[in-house]
């Protein structure tokens, strides 16, 4: 059987993977503090059949092999962590990362995970929490008649109270980094968690040892830009056409070597 079939077919199974890929980026293109995504691709084994260097007699050698490569595949989806663009909401609570770092977030196991998306809320206790109620960590709790609610761009929360002309700290946002974020593993709602790749977490202070800075009343936007994934679509579908083209020669050449006669 030729061999081009099944390598064609790899080509074909590594381009669905990267539509895959493209098609989440676009599905998240207004989710709040999403990175994009990228597949990374790598050549299979390939078949020696002569040996670069080898001997051919008389002393000589061959100065260039003979190999068949087999397709590609899939090896790696990665994280691209440029910034987004910022929108201004004029919400007390949406803040933005301006610069390296995650907000830190307490799971319901106690575990901690982590995301650039800074659209928080105040459940009915008080207390900071995600859109799905997962709180802030180190937790802050917001008092049931403050007034006005203020984060400083190093991350320090504080409120007016009836009565006081002078607002009061509260709380401290800390932000995580990691060596490697683009090892942080997705579990989606917005939320990475720590892997072995990506690191421990190195916590601080907002502005702090490369870590960046607070504001408040914007958000962070997807870093998707949709002219460029529908570029990246177009390619895809052409690598992907053009990778089908190539099995239907190998068909319509093996359709001619069996209708071959004596």
């Amino acid at each position: 059987m030729m061999r081009a079939l099944w390598t064609a077919a790899s080509g074909m199974i590594a381009q669905q993977a990267n539509v895959d890929v493209i098609s989440n980026n676009l599905a998240n293109v207004n989710t709040t503090g999403f990175k994009k995504s990228r597949v990374d691709f790598q050549d299979l084994v390939y078949q020696n059949l002569r040996e670069a260097g080898a001997p051919s007699g008389q002393g000589e050698q061959l100065p260039t092999g003979l190999q068949f490569g087999h397709g590609v595949r899939a090896v790696s989806t990665q994280k691209i962590y440029t910034q987004g663009n910022y929108q201004e909401t004029g919400n007390t609570l949406d803040v933005v990362i301006e610069g390296n770092g995650f907000f830190q977030i307490t799971m319901p196991d106690g575990s901690i995970a982590y995301t650039r998306d800074g659209a928080l809320k105040r459940d009915g206790q008080g207390r900071i929490v995600t859109s799905e109620g997962y709180l802030l960590e180190p937790q802050i709790t917001l008092p049931e008649d403050a007034q006005s609610v203020t984060i400083s761009s190093s991350g320090m929360v504080s409120v007016k109270l009836p009565g006081d002309t002078t607002p009061q700290e509260i709380g401290q946002i800390q932000l995580a980094t990691f060596v490697n974020p683009a090892g942080l593993n997705n579990v989606g709602r917005n939320l990475m968690t720590e892997t072995a790749a990506s690191g421990a977490p190195i916590t601080g202070t907002p502005g702090e040892n490369g870590l960046g800075t607070i504001t408040q009343g914007f958000l962070e936007m997807s870093n998707v830009q949709v002219v460029e994934e529908m570029v990246n679509m177009i390619v895809a579908q052409r690598a992907y056409e053009v990778n089908s083209k190539a099995i239907q020669t190998s068909d319509t050449m093996l359709e001619e070597a069996n209708n071959l006669r004596r």
